[in-house]
């Protein structure tokens, strides 16, 4: 089984086991659990929620089945629309989820392990987390709710992270507010342990957390906040290579790297989630714009370059040859419609 579920002394545990994949997601293992959360929500036996990874495997979660979509997306689509539709349920699930939910994010946590991961109460990091919302550079975008936390991270840290895929390790996750604790690995064990007996949360964290310190990223916060303010690509850019420096430029080269077509979709859907009220109406359109960009030539082309042939050279459909070194304006024309309103591809949440 690629997800095992089951009630332990007051626990109901999710734990993946699909380690050739990384625990990367398919419609299946979402949807059972989803099924799990549905019962354990009004279980009395259940307590509270722990999901993990399987024991000597590497990895939390690193993804969702990005090949099957981009394989659905190249015919009618049908597939690829019902796999978000039952991750994206479920991650609203997870948010709404009436008990502490607990995720061990020991490993590479990337796309859709963020997802079943970022909305839970409890979101417990180690040394060896590897935060990533790497979407950009398959013409995807930060999707499994990253419209709704994302632009509520600290000043511009989550557009940063949107646009260039960075990745953050460690406590910085926790720094970051991604993540809520820092245990390191070798208290893993204890945690679950302490869990499984019954213990309650928070003296189990009290006494296991490490203290967090400053991130790496932080002597660059200024130039994050200042930078990639902007509301177009265009600006993002310009702001980038005006400031000089090595790591700002380095910053606007990794753009040049990412699809046109999903930078400029990922940051209005980031400008668009930061003024909405609620989770629900960031998924919905969540929804809309994952229906409408995995059918793209460039979401199509980076999936092949990436994960299929593994050249990593995607030929994007627009390029900064073909915009002009700084002129990104005809991107607003080319995305907007995939903001509209989509009769056929309306999310219905529970």
């Amino acid at each position: 089984m690629e997800v095992l579920t089951r009630i332990e002394n007051g626990t109901g545990r999710i734990t993946l086991n699909r380690p050739q994949a990384l625990h990367a997601l398919n419609t299946d293992m979402c949807r059972m659990m989803s099924e799990a959360l549905t019962e354990w929500a009004t279980d009395d036996r259940v307590k509270l929620l722990m999901i993990d990874h399987a024991e000597g495997t590497r990895g939390f979660c690193a993804g969702g089945d990005i090949r099957m979509v981009a394989q659905s997306g190249r015919a009618d689509g049908v597939e690829a629309a019902d796999f978000f539709r039952i991750e994206y349920t479920l991650n609203t699930q997870i948010r709404r989820f009436p008990k502490p939910y607990i995720a061990v994010m020991d490993g590479v946590t990337m796309g859709g392990g963020v997802g079943i991961s970022i909305h839970g109460s409890h979101r417990i990091a180690t040394e060896r987390t590897i935060f990533a919302m790497p979407e950009t550079g398959i013409g995807l975008f930060p999707d499994v709710g990253g419209g709704w936390f994302l632009p509520r991270l600290e000043g511009e840290l989550g557009t940063w992270l949107a646009l260039t895929g960075a990745q953050l390790r460690g406590s910085d996750v926790v720094a970051a507010g991604i993540a809520t604790h820092f245990v390191p690995s070798e208290k893993i064990a204890t945690l679950k342990n302490r869990l499984l007996a019954g213990e309650d949360i928070s003296p189990a964290l009290q006494d296991l957390c490490a203290p967090v310190s400053p991130p790496a990223y932080a002597p660059h916060l200024e130039t994050i906040n200042r930078c990639f303010a902007g509301d177009t690509i265009s600006e993002i850019s310009i702001a980038l290579n005006a400031d000089g420096g090595e790591w700002a430029l380095n910053q606007a080269n990794i753009l040049t790297r990412r699809s046109p077509q999903s930078l400029a979709v990922s940051l209005r859907q980031l400008r668009e989630g930061r003024r909405m009220t609620s989770f629900e109406e960031v998924m919905k359109m969540e929804y809309r714009l994952a229906c409408r960009i995995t059918r793209t030539r460039d979401f199509s082309e980076g999936v092949r370059a990436v994960i299929e042939d593994k050249d990593n050279t995607p030929h994007w459909q627009l390029c900064f040859d073909a915009l002009g070194a700084a002129d990104w304006s005809g991107l607003a024309d080319l995305i907007a419609p995939m903001f509209e309103h989509l009769g056929n591809q309306e999310l219905h949440l529970p």
